[in-house]
């Protein structure tokens, strides 16, 4: 009866209306063959055209600048914001290079520090919570990091079925595991049996299950999981955060020692404790954080919309 299923299913990833998201990802498996640093500039150039006609996302995205630094003067948002883009245009190209090149070619752009980090983590043998949140690169630096240790990731289901196809395809074949983003006891379960379980907290998906944190210093509805993963499984919890080095095709994963005393018992400590990590190591290249996403949708009681379209940051 599955397999009947399936079989139905197939057919209608390859209907005409989706015929131009099969033609993007060719063209896009063909650029792989020019060198990195080619495909690097092409997508800054792509960044660019697209900050002119993204419009809603541009605002998020300039909104999410103007809360988060303050300190800066327009000039400087708005270099920082194009800078932004361009970064958006080569993680297209990043993503094509961590799916479709082989584990030699990433393994030589990738260099990846503290590993002794992880090795101690996993030594344990409680399992091990890499700490990380959404940059740029992230599908790039994910392949190297799983070429060099077994990886599990969460995912969520993306809404287009062939984006859905090729991302299930590539994350099931370089990953140990690709573990739905809701699946908490299959979570438990790997980390349980001393797996590694890649796990970004950093973006907005209700309050329902998470805290009020700050974020660069506004309150921000935060997944506080982490927290409770390591203390139902006494998973250590490893910061592992990646950046592409300035004006170069080469990237590094940072990987820190395992958080002492965590959790605390204080969810909210625990959890601006983790924001206050990925604020210090966002400043180091801070064009490559997924700033187009509405990091502060959800809002405490009684504050505004901050995304709302008639403001102007």
């Amino acid at each position: 009866m599955a397999a009947s299923t399936s079989a139905g299913r197939a057919p209608a990833l390859y209907t005409p209306k989706h015929w131009p998201v099969w033609f993007g990802f060719a063209v896009l498996r063909l650029l792989c063959l020019l060198p990195l640093r080619a495909q690097l500039g092409i997508g800054a150039a792509l960044g660019g055209v697209a900050m002119r006609f993204a419009g809603r996302r541009r605002h998020i995205a300039a909104t999410n600048l103007a809360l988060c630094f303050p300190d800066l003067d327009d000039d400087a948002r708005r270099r920082l914001l194009r800078r932004h883009f361009a970064a958006l245009g080569m993680s297209l190209f990043e993503t094509a290079t961590g799916w479709w090149t082989s584990n030699a070619h990433i393994q030589k752009r990738v260099e990846i520090r503290g590993r002794e980090h992880l090795s101690a983590a996993r030594n344990l043998g409680r399992g091990v919570i890499m700490l990380s949140a959404h940059f740029t690169p992230m599908e790039l630096v994910g392949r190297a990091m799983a070429a060099a240790v077994p990886v599990q990731v969460l995912y969520r289901e993306h809404e287009n079925p062939v984006v859905e196809r090729v991302l299930r395809r590539n994350r099931e074949g370089h990953f140990e595991k690709a573990i739905p983003r809701d699946d908490m006891r299959g979570l438990l379960r790997a980390l349980k049996a001393n797996g590694v379980v890649w796990f970004a907290p950093d973006q907005n998906y209700g309050h329902k299950h998470g805290v009020f944190a700050p974020f660069f210093g506004v309150s921000a509805a935060t997944n506080n999981a982490a927290a409770r993963l390591a203390k139902s499984s006494g998973a250590a919890v490893v910061p592992s955060l990646y950046r592409r080095l300035p004006g170069q095709a080469r990237y590094v994963i940072d990987i820190y020692p395992a958080l002492a005393d965590f959790p605390s018992g204080d969810p909210e400590a625990d959890t601006a404790r983790i924001n206050r990590l990925l604020e210090d190591y966002i400043r180091k290249a801070p064009e490559q954080y997924w700033w187009v996403h509405r990091r502060f949708k959800d809002r405490p009681a009684g504050e505004r919309d901050v995304y709302d379209p008639s403001v102007v940051w």
